[in-house]
């Protein structure tokens, strides 16, 4: 695998030993791209955050 797919799988191995810090990031980019279009895409990063959640195994429970 090249180096860009060895990074995406050391990243969710991070992600599943600390899916709290992960769900905060999540959250966080989830957020600054509903802002940066004025929600114009909410739906599209709700799905897109819970993929990413999935993915490593979350719940999706996260503290704003």
């Amino acid at each position: 695998m090249g180096k860009l797919g060895d990074m995406a799988n050391k990243v969710k191995e991070m992600a599943k030993d600390h899916p709290d810090q992960a769900d905060k990031g999540v959250a966080g980019a989830e957020r600054a791209i509903d802002e940066r279009t004025g929600d114009k895409y909410d739906a599209q990063t709700d799905k897109g955050a819970d993929a990413v959640r999935r993915s490593y195994g979350s719940d999706g429970t996260v503290e704003r």
